[in-house]
C-alpha cells in the first residue's frame, strides 16, 4: 500500500527525485533513503515507485506522473506537501535513442522529456527555493552535452540545453544572493537501459555512478563528471578539431 502523508522524522533533508523508477534515479533514491533523508520519487510506472517505497516505508513517498504530460506542477506541489518541504530537487528524467534516420518520434520524445519537462520542473523548483531562501537543484545531464552528435541529434542538443540552463541558474542564484546550490552532473556511459549505441567504453556500474553523484551533490559542486575520469574525455571532445570530430560524431 502507498503510504500517505509525510514520512517519519529522521536526520536527513527533504529530497525529490524526478525519474526514479529505475536505473540512476532508483539507485539515488535508495542511497538517500538509507542515509536518513526524506525522499519523494516520481515516474511513469507506479508499480515500480511503490515497490521502492515498500523497501523504505519511513523514508519514501511517491507521486506518479509523466513529465511529458500536462499538469506536472500540481503533482510536484503534492509531493512537496507530502514531504512537508523541499531541500534538494534532482531532475533525472531523461530520454534518448539512436536516430540515424532522424526519426521524428524519437526527436520529439527526447525534446519533450529533456527540454520541455525539464524546464517546467526546474523553473518551479528554482522559484520555490528562491522564495524559501535556500536549497539545491541538480540535473543529470550527460557528457553528450559537449558536442552535437549525428547518431542522436536531439539527445546531445537537449543535454546541452540542460547543462547551459543549469549554468544560467547557477549565476542567477549568485545575482539574487540566495543560498541556492546548482549542480550539473555529466555522466559518461552508465550500465542502464539508456546506454545505447555502439562504441561504449568505460561503462560504469549504476551503483558506483549514483554514489559519485550523491557525493557531488552533497559537496554542492557546480559541475561533476561521472566517473571522474570522464573529465578528460570532456576536455578532448570540447577542443577536438572538426575534421577529427566528424569521424566519431
Amino acid at each position: 500500500m502507498q503510504q500517505q502523508g509525510s514520512p517519519s522524522r529522521g536526520s536527513g533533508g527533504k529530497v525529490i527525485i524526478i525519474g526514479a523508477t529505475s536505473g540512476i534515479g532508483r539507485e539515488l533514491a535508495t542511497i538517500y533513503a538509507k542515509k536518513g533523508y526524506f525522499v519523494g520519487i516520481t515516474g511513469r510506472r507506479n508499480e515500480l515507485l511503490i515497490s521502492l517505497q515498500n523497501k523504505f516505508p519511513k523514508n519514501i513517498v511517491t507521486e506518479c506522473f509523466d513529465v511529458t504530460q500536462k499538469e506536472n506542477i500540481p503533482h510536484l506541489q503534492t509531493l512537496i506537501q507530502k514531504l512537508d518541504g523541499l531541500d534538494i530537487l534532482i531532475y533525472n528524467s531523461g530520454y534518448g535513442d539512436v536516430s540515424k534516420e532522424l526519426d521524428w518520434d524519437i526527436e520529439k520524445r527526447t525534446t519533450d522529456v529533456n527540454v520541455n519537462g525539464f524546464v517546467e520542473i526546474i523553473c518551479y523548483a528554482f522559484n520555490y527555493l528562491v522564495n524559501q531562501g535556500h536549497g539545491q537543484i541538480a540535473c543529470i545531464s550527460s557528457i553528450a552535452s559537449i558536442r552535437g552528435n549525428s547518431h542522436a541529434p536531439a539527445y546531445s542538443a537537449s543535454k546541452a540545453f540542460e547543462s547551459n540552463y543549469m549554468e544560467g541558474l547557477y549565476y542567477k542564484a549568485k545575482r539574487l544572493k540566495k543560498d541556492i546550490a546548482v549542480t550539473d552532473i555529466q555522466p559518461g556511459f552508465v550500465d542502464t537501459g539508456q546506454a545505447k549505441g555502439d562504441g561504449k567504453f568505460w561503462v560504469m556500474p549504476v551503483q558506483k555512478a549514483a554514489m559519485q553523484m550523491y557525493q557531488a551533490i552533497k559537496k554542492k559542486k557546480k559541475r561533476a563528471y561521472i566517473t571522474k575520469r570522464w573529465w578528460l574525455i570532456a576536455k578532448i571532445l570540447k577542443w577536438m578539431p572538426g575534421f577529427l570530430y566528424k569521424k566519431i560524431g
